[in-house]
């Protein structure tokens, strides 16, 4: 009897140190495919807030939080069931899907663009503002953004079982939300900080307070810039590798030839070819995303019934 209780302990503590292992290891495959889809986590931190600018304070807490459960949706009950199944059964549907999405990102990229040269932005940006107009468009973009996150974590785990591949990817997914978003919340709200600092007693805690009221606001705008160009040039990117491994190479071998041009230029090189990739994908994602909003803005035109006297 004691010998058999000592004997299942030993298998207690065996599947014990093999669930510890596993989740070691699970621990480690997240943290590897975070990491490589740290570059679109940095666009998605830049593109949101751009979508409380303007609001009332009380009022930018909770669209955030509303973007962000948005976000976890998109991230694992649209994005990940989809990916999984199509990693498993069709793998071959998951490069024209995110190309898609890339023309989208693309597409909403250049609108702004547009709206900033021409003048004609939506007369509702200067008005009262909609939750639920600003939620919705703030999902849609994440949407692609995220599958984006998702399918470059997917990448790096897809050596892993398929049990292995969902867990990761949900601790991915649930890690990179807390962060963009935390992040964004942290930004939009520091402006609250500095006045809060700005009323204290010590002269320098206040002159620094001030300091940081004075400068969200361009803060703010910058950020604003950044996320116009990310979409840009995540959705150029994206357009660029695909059209790569759909087999038409041309495009991407002339951007990896100029990568490499810069490369040799000592201790510069690696940010260089960062730079020439982000420039010629932003110009590829303004190209198409002009070319979508040409498309757009004449079925538009169409469809709307002309007014007499116009």
């Amino acid at each position: 009897m004691a010998g058999g209780l000592v004997a299942l302990l030993d298998d207690v503590a065996l599947i014990a140190r093999a669930a510890a292992s596993s989740m070691d290891d699970i621990g480690a495959a997240a943290a590897r495919a975070s990491a490589k889809a740290a570059g679109v986590v940095v666009d998605d931190a830049a593109v949101t807030p751009q979508y409380v600018r303007g609001l009332t304070p009380e009022r930018e807490l909770p669209i955030i939080r509303r973007i962000a459960l948005g976000s976890l949706r998109n991230k694992l009950l649209i994005i990940l069931p989809v990916i999984l199944l199509l990693s498993q059964f069709a793998d071959f549907l998951l490069t024209p899907i995110l190309m898609l999405g890339g023309a989208y990102l693309a597409f909403e990229g250049a609108e702004k663009v547009w709206a900033k040269v021409s003048g004609h932005g939506h007369g509702h940006e200067d008005g009262p503002k909609d939750e639920g107009t600003i939620v919705s468009g703030a999902i849609r973009t994440d949407l692609i953004l995220s599958a984006e996150i998702m399918v470059i974590s997917l990448n790096e785990v897809a050596d892993q079982p398929f049990w292995s591949r969902l867990v990761i990817l949900v601790v991915v997914g649930v890690a990179i939300t807390v962060l963009v978003y935390g992040a964004v919340g942290l930004i939009v709200k520091m402006d609250d900080v500095g006045l809060t600092l700005a009323e204290r007693p010590s002269a320098g805690v206040a002159r620094f307070g001030r300091g940081l009221v004075n400068a969200m606001p361009k803060l703010l705008t910058f950020l604003t810039v950044v996320g116009t160009a990310a979409m840009l040039w995540v959705g150029g990117h994206i357009l660029l590798v695909g059209t790569d491994e759909l087999g038409f190479h041309g495009l991407y071998a002339v951007v990896h030839h100029l990568e490499e041009a810069v490369h040799g230029v000592a201790g510069i090189g690696g940010v260089l070819g960062w730079l020439v990739n982000t420039l010629c994908s932003a110009v590829v994602g303004l190209v198409v995303g002009a070319v979508v909003v040409l498309v757009v803005t004449l079925v538009r035109s169409r469809r709307t019934p002309s007014r007499p006297g116009h």
